[in-house]
């Protein structure tokens, strides 16, 4: 079930990048593109907590943050600068920026320092909800090393372990094949909020909804100084959660062809910017109609890149730079040990039986999962 849901969440996210040149000309698109923005995100970092635990991190851990989230950072954005040099013209090289996508490699990092020490706190729910709302109060808590971001997205994040350290969707058997009932209950919620992104476009993009589920931007810039905003933040979390429910509830359980794909999803995460990059920077996806036709096109696109990007030979040919083993760097490069199966950050990838708390890793769900 796992691996089909983080791939279902890859592929929302590469639709959602996709489309956004879109949104400029069709109130169709747009109303999709915020309906997607509402929630995979937030599904994606209830994920990858879930596969989390708390345990201070072993040397060989510690290692696998370095080599799995810290240096495929370093790499891309050295990818992205000399990208935009190329093509722009000009560059700005700065590790505390992070280009597009890259931002989501950072929070990881710091999901995976603090949790630690959220688990020592009594509530951690309750604080990480209140520093998540508390975080765009404050101007200069930005984008500097993705924090305004890492900090906004750490409920989400801690509900997942807080999910998994207390068996809470095991004892509710939410992980067996859902009922009908809540499949139609699924499919109402996504109706709903479909057709309340589409009638109500034009009211969203008064008050810029796009930016407020970016989770970037402090309230000052958003709605000035209003004592209320915390409480519109407060309701999108519990908007992002009713979706990111209603989606599990949807994702097919069982193995299907395409669920090892689920296995990869750091890969097309990294790469599907370069592939969109030329796309959406030339302009092609501008000015399409009728939208009916090229809107289910693109989405068509999207999942075909999704695919592509997650298949065997491109993992081959990018494993050194999304998962990068420089033996040199360390003064014991026996730390790196001598596996061909990798972790992937996220939890993507756990090898049976593997007790890994520090990247993320448990022991493989049962198939009925």
């Amino acid at each position: 079930m796992w691996d089909n849901a983080r791939f279902l969440c890859i592929v929302l996210v590469v639709l959602g990048h996709a489309i956004q040149r879109l949104t400029y000309d069709s109130d169709i698109a747009r109303a999709l593109y915020l309906l997607i923005y509402a929630f995979h995100m937030p599904a994606f970092a209830l994920i990858s907590g879930y596969f989390s635990k708390a345990e201070p991190p072993s040397r060989k851990q510690m290692v696998r943050v370095l080599t799995d989230i810290v240096l495929p950072y370093v790499i891309f954005e050295g990818l992205w600068t000399l990208t935009k040099w190329l093509v722009e013209g000009t560059a700005d090289p700065n590790l505390t920026q992070p280009s597009w996508t890259l931002w989501f490699l950072l929070a990881l990092a710091i999901f995976r320092l603090v949790l630690p020490y959220l688990a020592l706190l009594r509530w951690p729910l309750l604080w990480t909800v209140l520093v998540s709302i508390g975080a765009g109060y404050v101007p200069n808590v930005d984008s500097t090393f993705s924090l305004s971001r890492t900090l906004g997205f750490l409920p989400f994040f801690t509900l997942g372990w807080w999910l998994a350290t207390h068996g809470i969707l095991d004892r509710m058997r939410a992980l067996r094949r859902p009922a009908a009932w809540q499949i139609i209950s699924s499919i109402a919620v996504f109706a709903v909020a479909g057709w309340a992104a589409w009638f109500f476009v034009d009211v969203w993009e008064a008050i810029d909804l796009q930016r407020w589920l970016f989770y970037e931007s402090s309230y000052a810039d958003l709605a000035g100084t209003q004592w209320w905003a915390g409480g519109v933040r407060l309701l999108l979390m519990v908007i992002a959660l009713t979706l990111s429910a209603a989606l599990f509830f949807l994702v097919p359980r069982g193995q299907h062809r395409w669920t090892h794909l689920g296995q990869y999803t750091m890969y097309v995460y990294l790469l599907h910017s370069f592939v969109l990059y030329p796309l959406r920077e030339s302009g092609l996806l501008r000015g399409l109609e009728p939208t009916w036709l090229w809107l289910p096109l693109v989405i068509l696109l999207a999942i075909a890149i999704a695919f592509a990007l997650a298949s065997w030979p491109v993992r081959r040919l990018f494993r050194p730079v999304i998962e990068p083993r420089p033996r040199w760097l360390f003064a014991d490069p026996g730390l790196l040990g001598k596996e061909t199966r990798r972790n992937d950050p996220t939890g993507s990838r756990r090898p049976k039986d593997d007790p890994n708390p520090w990247t993320g890793s448990m022991t493989r769900v049962r198939p009925d999962q």
